[in-house]
């Protein structure tokens, strides 16, 4: 089934094209890297499949069956981010907010859906600890359980492994490959490690010089 349709899209700001006549498509379980150098047009394009920005030309069209709202999303870590002062049971639950409606209470579900994402990625035990007090590695999966919470389609993450040391990358890796494989979860990955091997991809898209 696909998922998201990206049919020419172009991206300007005031008279420069940082992307231009960009198409591709994700289906359930893709596996896909958007991958490029600084200044490629990564960031815009993210900002254009969350809806935050508009193409300048072409569109970006999701399934009638994929709300806006349940596209999990592993955005860039900020200092800011890294010191914020809640637990990670607090952090991962809050991924199931978009689901709540008007009314922030937290179902059942919602709960039983936290536990599984932190039992599979390893970080149950963690759950009563202070996330400002974890290693970048187990930041980065708190984070990533909170953006599972948000989703049952489809994933889309920006830079996930900036700031990893090498085997933290390479578990992370292994692990979006798991996640993507046993659940089906279509995920796209922008980054600019493009000197990575992208064995398990489906499909890869090089942004270069603003063109596809």
């Amino acid at each position: 089934m696909e998922l998201l349709h990206v049919e020419g899209v172009s991206f300007s700001y005031d008279q420069y094209t940082v992307i231009k006549n960009l198409s591709f498509k994700v289906h359930e379980g893709d596996y896909v890297w958007v991958i490029g150098e600084n200044g490629t047009g990564k960031s815009t394009l993210i900002k254009g499949l969350l809806n935050l920005r508009k193409p300048s030309s072409g569109q970006i069209i999701f399934n009638e069956t994929l709300k806006q709202s349940e596209v999990g999303y592993l955005p860039q870590q900020t200092v800011i981010q890294k010191e914020f002062p809640a637990s990670v049971w607090e952090i991962i639950l809050s991924g199931c907010l978009n689901q709540c409606g008007w009314i922030p209470l937290y179902k059942k579900s919602d709960k039983e859906r936290a536990v599984k994402w932190m039992k599979e990625l390893g970080i149950y035990e963690l759950r009563d600890c202070c996330y400002r007090e974890l290693s970048g590695g187990q930041q980065q999966r708190v984070l990533l359980a909170r953006a599972l919470c948000a989703t049952k389609k489809l994933l889309i993450l920006d830079e996930p492994v900036a700031n990893l040391d090498p085997k933290a990358t390479q578990d992370f890796y292994r692990l979006m490959h798991r996640i993507n494989q046993e659940n089906k979860i279509a995920i796209v990955m922008v980054s600019h490690d493009i000197e990575n091997k992208i064995e398990h991809a489906t499909q890869v898209v090089h942004l270069k010089k603003g063109e596809f």
